[in-house]
């Protein structure tokens, strides 16, 4: 079984790599993640994401640890534990549990785009520098992504982010991948 996510994972990473989507956005899909998107504009404003990201931002993200050294440490570690664990984490397993699959994946960024919350461990730790954290961070506008296969949840998903805001000011960015699948056919 291990073999066959590795074959599904590199013919993934093959198919972005190309510019191959697996899944073509139709309008119909595009109106329902439009939808999406503004359900996880109400989820970014919930008082215990926009709590949990203020108070990492007075931290700041955990000395020494880069996206490199993020990549050893395994799922199973009290760190990794502890982002899962917290409030925030719980509100958005809560989430995605309810969307019945539609969302496949759930992480919250604080200002340096070091996580906050996650309902699974995330391929990187500081997302700052890519679109995904940047273009929500700095314009205050969402953002959505191409469709991939994602390593982490493995599925084909499409991911938005929306900034997380204080004071009419974006203090962090909560991204959510959305399932394809499901939502094509949410569609029919």
């Amino acid at each position: 079984m291990r073999w066959l996510k590795v074959v599904l994972s590199a013919v993934g990473i093959l198919m972005t790599m190309l510019g191959w989507a697996a899944f073509e956005i139709t309008p119909a899909m595009q109106q329902e993640l439009d939808k999406t998107i503004e359900t996880v504009k109400a989820w970014a404003a919930d008082p215990v994401l926009v709590s949990a990201v203020t108070a990492q931002n007075q931290k700041g993200p955990m000395a020494g640890l880069d996206n490199a050294k993020w990549k050893t440490i395994r799922r199973s570690d009290e760190q990794v534990k502890a982002f899962q664990n917290n409030d925030a984490g719980k509100l958005l397993k809560q989430k995605l549990e309810e969307s019945k699959g539609l969302y496949t994946e759930a992480f919250l960024n604080a200002s340096q785009g070091e996580k906050v919350a996650f309902v699974d461990k995330t391929t990187s730790y500081l997302h700052k520098g890519q679109p995904k954290f940047d273009t929500p961070f700095t314009t205050g506008k969402p953002w959505q992504g191409l469709p991939e296969f994602d390593e982490s949840s493995q599925t084909h998903q499409i991911q938005v982010a929306v900034p997380v805001l204080a004071d009419g000011k974006s203090i962090g960015v909560l991204v959510v991948g959305v399932n394809l699948t499901r939502l094509g056919e949410l569609t029919k």
